[in-house]
C-alpha cells in the first residue's frame, strides 16, 4: 500500500496506481448573496393575531428558515444558462409590547422570492435510473429533461426591523399569499391568517446569507493511490462500565462560566430596531 494513503495535498505523483472514472456532481457555476430583504409581509397565526390586536409596540425578534423551494428553467437565447427561482419560507417570532412589563411573542410566516441566473452547461441525454424502494420492487425512475440541479445553502436570517402599517394609509400593491405547501402550514401550532380583515398589516426586514450553485451528474477521471481505509478504530465505550465512559467526557467548563468577551463576526452582527405601532 502506498505511503500517501490519506486524503490531503499531493506533492509526489509517483505512487499513483491507476486512473479511475468516478460518477459525481460537478459544480458548473455558483454565487453567494447577502440580501437585505425589506418589508416582507408577516402572516400571523390565529393566537398571534390576538396578541397583535392589543399591541402598543412591535420589535424584531428571531427568524427560522423552514424551507427553500427551487425551480430551474433554461434562459431563452442564452445557451447553457439557467434561471433559478427560489422561494424562502420563514417562521418569524416578533416581540410585541401590550402594556405589560414583559413582551409577548407573536409567531407567523414570511415568504421571500429570489431569482439568480447561472451557467449550467448543456445536456440533451435522457437519464434513466433504478431507485430502490423499501418493501417494494425496484422501479425505474425517469427524468424527462437533463437539467442541472440547483443547490441552495442558507442560514437562519437576522431580523433587522419590524413595523406595522394601517390599511387606511395608501400602500404598495401587496398581493397576499393564497396557498402554501401543507408541510409549511404544519410547522405552526396554530392556523395562519392571510386576510387582515381591513386591520393593520405587519412587515419584517430580514438579512439573509445564501450560496447557490448548479450541479450536473458527470464522470471524472481522477488519479487513485489505493482504497481509502480508515486509520482509527471505532470506540463505543465500555458498555459494562458507564461511569468509565462518563469519566472520559471532558468537563463542559464553558457551560458554567460565561465568556469575558464575545467576538462577533464583522459582517454578521445582529441589529434590532424598534418601531411603535400606530
Amino acid at each position: 500500500m502506498p505511503e500517501n494513503g490519506m486524503p490531503g495535498p499531493v506533492c509526489d505523483l509517483s505512487n499513483v496506481r491507476e486512473a479511475v472514472c468516478i460518477h459525481t456532481h460537478k459544480i458548473f457555476d455558483s454565487c453567494r448573496d447577502k440580501d437585505c430583504v425589506e418589508d416582507l409581509r408577516f402572516y400571523p397565526t390565529a393566537s398571534a393575531q390576538e396578541v397583535l390586536s392589543a399591541c402598543q409596540m412591535v420589535r424584531g425578534g428571531t427568524a427560522e428558515l423552514l424551507y427553500v423551494y427551487t425551480d430551474v428553467e433554461p434562459v431563452t437565447f442564452n445557451r447553457g444558462f439557467y434561471s433559478i427561482d427560489m422561494r424562502f419560507f420563514y417562521r418569524v417570532t416578533l416581540q410585541v409590547g401590550t402594556g405589560t412589563p414583559r413582551c409577548t411573542e407573536a409567531e407567523g410566516l414570511c415568504v421571500f422570492d429570489k431569482r439568480v441566473i447561472l451557467f449550467g452547461s448543456e445536456g440533451s441525454a435522457k437519464i434513466f435510473s433504478s431507485d430502490t424502494v423499501l418493501d417494494d420492487l425496484d422501479i425505474p425512475g425517469c427524468r424527462r429533461s437533463n437539467l442541472p440541479t440547483a443547490v441552495v445553502e442558507a442560514v437562519d436570517p437576522i431580523v433587522l426591523d419590524a413595523r406595522a402599517e394601517d390599511r387606511c394609509k395608501p400602500c404598495r400593491c401587496d398581493c397576499g399569499l393564497t396557498e402554501i405547501p401543507a408541510f409549511i402550514a404544519q410547522s405552526f401550532d396554530q392556523p395562519l391568517l392571510f386576510d387582515d380583515n381591513g386591520g393593520r398589516r405587519y412587515y419584517v426586514t430580514l438579512g439573509q446569507f445564501s450560496l447557490v450553485r448548479l450541479e450536473r451528474d458527470t464522470q471524472l477521471l481522477i488519479p487513485v493511490y489505493d482504497y481509502c481505509i480508515p486509520q482509527t478504530e471505532c470506540s463505543g465505550g465500555d458498555q459494562e462500565d458507564p461511569c468509565g465512559l462518563f469519566r472520559s467526557v471532558a468537563f463542559p467548563v464553558n457551560e458554567f462560566f460565561p465568556p469575558n468577551t464575545v467576538e462577533m463576526p464583522k459582517d454578521y452582527a445582529s441589529t434590532r430596531s424598534y418601531c411603535a405601532c400606530h
